[in-house]
């Protein structure tokens, strides 16, 4: 067995873009589900942890799932079955192969391998998926959304293959290019269940396994992004649109940017989304199409009054330019508010301007 203690060697530093492509690539795949392939790996998982073979639910999309287990009321037939299998296969795999790695290279391999997968695998694609879902079951659910919510973020019960592919490559790499010593066969019930499954919600008697998406779109810088088209689609037409790495609503994502209009951001709450706006749109359309007229400035920091019949009063804006990125911010402030430092104050909790520094 060999095992560097202190670092990699030139050589297998060379392997880690590899093993990083290969597994990037299988928690991105967008190829349908082998059904017999999946249910195979399914029932191995559940034999191990000393289960019986579940009724397995086949869902198009994560969203779909998440409906089927909220009209299905489940509540404690196995809600730590999710766990009883990350402990048995997944968290005993990765401590086997821990126990070998001195911590200095325990490090130095997750910096090549597991962090820069998980920024595109779980900041950008999971978590967009993710609370794309939420916002459309909350829609849907209503009242009923916040008690489904807390069952299924409490006990966690759930397997995700975009986070066991960012465990993937740095296992992989372990056991193929260091031969460290692991059960193999934990190993085969892992690479199983993440090359062939996407999303897994398991209990006792059943479990839901989504399949892929049917598109998966990215910049040139890896952030999630399409124009006038989802950025990621399912079977089922679950969609999520997603500019520059910034989740959309599908009301603007369905948009070219050249066609955006600077009324919506009045009626945009979310600080993300104004700002891919306002970047989109540019500051001079802005003040074109709102009638903006410049009241006061301090600093970085302009006042501007917009007239027209977008509201019942006149709509107030605080302009802000980073000094470091150069981006343009908008907020609307009280009608009240007489100066730019006034503005800043009030967005600040009545904190004078005087008493911090400009943050982004």
């Amino acid at each position: 067995m060999k095992v560097p203690t202190i670092a990699l060697t030139p050589e297998q530093t060379a392997l880690t873009p590899i093993y990083r492509e290969k597994w990037r690539q299988i928690g991105l795949s967008i190829a349908p589900l082998d059904r017999p392939i999946a249910t195979a790996a399914i029932n191995t998982a559940y034999n191990i942890i000393g289960l019986g073979e579940p009724e397995i639910i086949f869902c198009d999309s994560p969203y779909i799932a998440l409906e089927a287990l909220e009209r299905l009321r489940i509540r404690d037939s196995g809600l730590e079955t999710g766990s009883e299998i990350r402990d048995k296969i997944h968290n005993e795999l990765y401590d086997t192969l821990r126990s070998q790695l001195d911590r200095k290279l325990e490090n130095q391999i997750y910096s090549q391998l597991y962090n820069p997968l998980y920024a595109q695998l779980i900041s950008q694609f999971q978590i967009h998926v993710k609370d794309e879902v939420y916002a459309k079951l909350a829609k849907k659910l209503g009242s009923r959304f916040h008690q489904f919510f807390v069952n299924i973020t409490y006990n966690n019960n759930w397997i995700l293959s975009e986070l066991s592919a960012c465990h993937g490559s740095w296992v992989d790499f372990c056991i193929e290019v260091l031969e460290l010593e692991c059960d193999r066969s934990l190993y085969s019930a892992f690479k199983a269940l993440v090359e062939n499954c996407g999303w897994i919600y398991p209990f006792e008697k059943k479990c839901f396994v989504c399949d892929r998406p049917r598109r998966i779109n990215f910049d040139s810088e890896y952030l999630l992004h399409a124009l006038c088209q989802p950025a990621i689609e399912f079977a089922d037409n679950f969609r999520v649109y997603s500019y520059r790495g910034v989740l959309l609503p599908e009301s603007i994502g369905q948009v070219a940017p050249e066609s955006w209009e600077a009324s919506w951001l009045l009626r945009e709450k979310n600080a993300e989304v104004r700002r891919v706006l306002i970047g989109a749109i540019g500051y001079p359309k802005i003040c074109q199409e709102l009638q903006a007229i410049e009241l006061d400035t301090w600093q970085e920091y302009t006042l501007l009054k917009i007239e027209n019949d977008v509201d019942i009063e006149p709509i107030f804006l605080l302009k802000m330019t980073c000094p470091s990125t150069g981006h343009i911010h908008a907020l609307r402030v009280p009608p009240k508010v007489l100066t730019a430092k006034e503005a800043i104050s009030w967005v600040n909790w009545g904190i004078a301007p005087e008493e911090f520094q400009v943050q982004t």
